[in-house]
């Protein structure tokens, strides 16, 4: 009986923390400023080789609807990249000027030892076999972007905001969609 309560009120404390050390944290964060398809255009990408993160699940159905999907990292040291491709079995590509970054960049710090997502996220990568390293630049907060042909424009945008913040996989197949969706001939629809 006394464990129906005290297990409740130790759950209720801890998310009360939690929340304090997000929110504390949160202000420390720099504000991310959209993407524009004339910033991304600017980016040099460099092919690194090719490679399951979990949009890598998504490749039946981004097949399907022909749509690529590619990973951008902001730098190859070490073996980081050959350790990724294990998660990520498609096209890596380099951008060492990190206009897939920005264009404000933004880094989490040493305040992200602060927030319990951030830890939770680590040991889940790490119970998945995922190491990571301590060279580099390791601070710097990482999104994911649908990005339509033509005039579509960047149809999904998402920024991290601790590290290991996944996308919603079922906001990038409906923002992959929107591509279809909005090229079929106009009698089709």
């Amino acid at each position: 009986m006394a464990l129906g309560i005290i297990a409740p009120a130790l759950a209720a404390i801890g998310s009360l923390i939690s929340g304090f050390m997000n929110y504390f944290t949160d202000m420390f964060l720099t504000t991310p400023l959209r993407a524009t398809v004339k910033h991304l255009e600017e980016t040099e990408l460099k092919t690194l080789k090719g490679g399951g993160c979990e949009l890598s699940s998504l490749k039946p159905q981004l097949d399907e609807l022909g749509v690529p999907l590619y990973a951008v990292v902001k730098e190859d040291v070490g073996t980081e990249v050959q350790n990724f491709q294990s998660f990520f079995k498609r096209e890596v590509f380099l951008d060492e000027k990190r206009c897939f970054y920005g264009p404000r960049e933004r880094k989490m710090g040493l305040l992200a030892f602060l927030r319990v997502g951030v830890w939770m996220n680590g040991l889940q990568a790490f119970k998945r076999g995922f190491m990571g390293n301590i060279l580099g630049e390791g601070f710097v907060l990482g999104g994911v972007f649908v990005i339509g042909q033509g005039q579509q424009g960047i149809l999904l945008e998402h920024r991290e905001i601790e590290f290991g913040d996944k996308v919603n996989a079922e906001d990038v197949i409906r923002a992959v969609r929107r591509i279809v969706q909005e090229l079929q001939p106009f009698e089709s629809k």
